[in-house]
């Protein structure tokens, strides 16, 4: 979920009018939405796009909305829910729920009813906060790092002092290490946050930014970039290291 948006929504509805309808109140209310008429589109959308909820209309043309549900599931078994329906069948109701739906809400629906369950769940579904994700200076041996400005400071002595400006790369890297000061910094871990994708080439870049941070931080022989075979690196402060 970005900033400036309360949510992405995946709305798969046949009934085109109530469907550009929905949508648009949705927008109003802060929400990006894509919206399907039907559920082959829907899955075609599902499988494009990044959502933090589905809501889907159950009985539609071509693929009715429990089926789409199920293979959401099976590709995403977090994704929030709803399934929207004109029909108040115990069970439809209880197929949904064993589908794995957060809520079922029969048509018609009250609007801001729709838009406080939707929070709901976004908040209960929402991933908690990493308290680290708050640290934004770091104190590395003689070092010191704002990580904001990307400004890494080696202390001299005295009023001296040497600054280099990281890249944002370089940055997000050292942040990392930081975080995870003596402790090993899994290689998957940090291609999959830095580079958003784990794989040969991505590896490659990640040891010449490894090769530039060891450059970096030389001025502290206390300090040392090692190599963990087959795990990933560890920044070792030698003094407190165990």
């Amino acid at each position: 979920m970005t900033s400036t948006t309360r949510g992405r929504i995946l709305l798969v509805e046949d009934d085109r009018n109530f469907g550009e309808v929905l949508s648009s109140y949705l927008e109003m209310n802060g929400y990006e939405v894509t919206l399907a008429d039907d559920g082959i589109k829907g899955a075609e959308s599902f499988n494009r796009g990044k959502f933090d909820l589905c809501i889907l209309d159950v009985m539609m043309p071509r693929k009715d909305g429990f089926t789409l549900g199920r293979e959401i599931r099976e590709k995403d078994q977090d994704m929030p829910l709803i399934f929207l329906t004109a029909k108040t069948l115990k069970d439809d109701v209880l197929q949904g729920f064993k589908i794995g739906a957060d809520d079922y809400i029969s048509k018609p629906f009250n609007s801001e009813e729709l838009l406080c369950r939707i929070g709901a769940i976004l908040k209960r579904t929402r991933p908690k906060a990493d308290p680290s994700e708050e640290v934004r200076e770091f104190f590395i041996g003689r070092y010191h790092f704002d990580f904001p400005l990307r400004i890494l400071t080696f202390d001299k002595g005295g009023p001296n002092e040497e600054k280099v400006t990281l890249s944002p790369k370089e940055a997000q890297l050292l942040r990392l290490f930081a975080l995870k000061i003596n402790d090993v910094l899994p290689r998957s871990e940090a291609l999959t946050k830095i580079w958003s994708d784990d794989n040969y080439f991505t590896a490659r870049s990640m040891d010449v930014f490894v090769t530039k941070l060891r450059k970096y931080l030389k001025l502290d022989d206390n300090l040392e970039i090692v190599n963990i075979h087959g795990n990933g690196f560890q920044l070792l402060e030698k003094d407190t290291a165990q």
